[in-house]
């Protein structure tokens, strides 16, 4: 794989910087005064932009997967074809959380029969782990890909290639997506169960595999 280690530097600086004063929308930022579905499209498009600028021709979410996730009782439906604060802050946890996991465990993650005021301590709790996690991911990749940016500082001579970060974190992705999944299937469960021997993975719910 052949990259120009200057330009996979640079862009990744500037990324990284976008992350570090990147912040999804507190639960009173976002509007309720009923958005029609383009309006919606265009808002959340708007909230999730620190996707890098290579990918953004990739719609992040259309009309049609709106749609599904109403039919799939991911998120409420909409109020006579209105969308509220707390359609607005199920489609913002959604279309984040897809990037890793599957619809099922999304909608397994994120009840949907709960009040109004449940789903506003969830997105309150949400926006604070995504802030987190922007800033431990960035930390760690200036240590894991410190041999990328600073091959001069590395004492022991040994040099990273462009391609061995893509492995890295292609790697620990699958690791994470793998402990998400994990913690997931053990809601509810007690360790009386799993010595039993009784324990049996909860039904994954309605959702199907081709939302979009």
């Amino acid at each position: 794989m052949d990259y120009d280690r200057e330009l996979v530097v640079g862009k990744l600086r500037r990324w990284e910087r976008y992350l570090e004063a990147y912040r999804l929308p507190a639960w009173s930022e976002i509007p309720n005064i009923g958005l029609y579905m383009d309006q919606v499209i265009g808002l959340i498009t708007q909230y999730l932009d620190y996707y890098p600028p290579e990918i953004k021709d990739e719609k992040i979410i259309t009309p049609t997967t709106v749609n599904n996730y109403v039919r799939m009782k991911i998120m409420p439906e909409p109020v006579k074809k209105k969308y509220y604060r707390v359609h607005i802050a199920y489609l913002v946890m959604i279309c984040t959380l897809k990037q890793t996991l599957s619809i099922a465990m999304v909608q397994r993650l994120i009840p949907m029969d709960i009040t109004e005021d449940e789903v506003r301590t969830i997105y309150g709790r949400y926006v604070e782990r995504h802030c987190f996690a922007a800033k431990s991911f960035i930390e760690q990749v200036r240590e894991v890909g410190k041999p990328v940016f600073h091959p001069e500082r590395v004492e022991d001579g040994s040099e990273m290639e462009v391609s061995d970060l893509i492995y890295a974190y292609a790697v620990m992705a699958g690791f994470s997506k793998l402990l998400t999944e994990k913690l997931i299937f053990l809601e509810g469960v007690t360790m009386d169960q799993v010595e039993a021997g009784t324990f049996a993975n909860k039904p994954a719910g309605t959702a199907q595999k081709n939302e979009d």
